[in-house]
């Protein structure tokens, strides 16, 4: 038997102060999308802002219906919108900003499991890094410098 050690490296911030300004500006991006997020079911919104490398932001928020859990999360709302509209484009950074309307979050939220399998498709696909930030609705951000920090081992096309 052989063990395998698999690390993660994240980089966490205080508050959005101490980001730079063009992630605090992705940030408040997505604070934005997260306005016209769609949960009466859940009663939990989430925005995404994404940076493509053609200077483009495309938003994204999560979007449910009476047969829940089949609605769309922010983060895949965003990136397949992404892929359709400038399917040539890299995608360089993602914000994400998440919480319950019951009651304050000021815990970071990563992406889902199933989100996280749809960013790793298109950081695989462009075969460069998406630099990924996320947090609750205040508080800490946490940073990942790629997917893979937040999804090792991943399943992609290589195994079909």
């Amino acid at each position: 038997m052989k063990e395998i050690k698999i690390e993660s490296i994240l980089s966490v911030y205080d508050n959005l102060d101490e980001l730079p300004a063009d992630i605090v500006g992705l940030m408040d991006q997505a604070v934005l999308a997260r306005e016209n997020s769609y949960s009466p079911y859940s009663k939990f919104s989430v925005g995404a802002a994404i940076l493509l490398d053609n200077n483009e932001i495309v938003l994204g928020s999560n979007q449910e219906n009476a047969s829940y859990p089949s609605g769309l999360c922010a983060e895949r709302t965003a990136i397949y919108y992404a892929g359709s509209q400038y399917p040539k484009a890299k995608i360089l950074k993602m914000a994400i900003i998440a919480g319950s309307r019951i009651r304050q979050t000021v815990t970071p939220i990563p992406p889902c499991g199933a989100c996280r399998q749809a960013i790793a498709e298109y950081e695989v696909k462009q075969d460069s890094p998406i630099e990924i930030y996320f947090m609750g609705e205040t508080g800490k951000v946490v940073k990942s410098h790629s997917l893979a920090n937040l999804l090792p081992l991943v399943f992609d096309k290589s195994v079909l």
